[in-house]
């Protein structure tokens, strides 16, 4: 069996293989939705207390559906409020759409 870049996975045996290396292979500042990333986090600080993340900004969020569900590291979050968003920053390098201020309640854990 052999899971390259351009092989897909036919068996329920080799989908769990190909699943668990996603799961692996995830970055620690950057937000999934559908095992896609669709952002990267800034200046992430969880409060468990009151079950919340704030983000001081998320960028290149164009493919984040807000309403949805979506996994920040080990934690299944739903984004809450967004106190800033911009499509374009002359400043910077191209990042997309930019959120800045974020608040997300924590819904649970990840299953790996």
């Amino acid at each position: 069996m052999s899971l390259s870049g351009t092989d897909k996975p036919n068996g329920p045996e080799e989908r769990a293989i190909a699943q668990s290396v996603a799961a692996v292979q995830r970055e620690s500042d950057a937000i999934y939705q559908n095992n896609q990333m669709v952002a990267r986090a800034v200046g992430a600080e969880t409060d468990a207390q009151a079950k919340s993340i704030h983000f001081a900004e998320l960028y290149n969020s164009d493919y984040l559906l807000l309403p949805d569900e979506c996994e920040f590291q080990n934690h299944r979050i739903l984004i809450r409020k967004i106190a800033y968003a911009s499509k374009v920053e002359k400043e910077s390098v191209q990042k997309g759409r930019i959120l800045r201020d974020v608040t997300a309640k924590i819904l649970g854990y990840r299953q790996h």
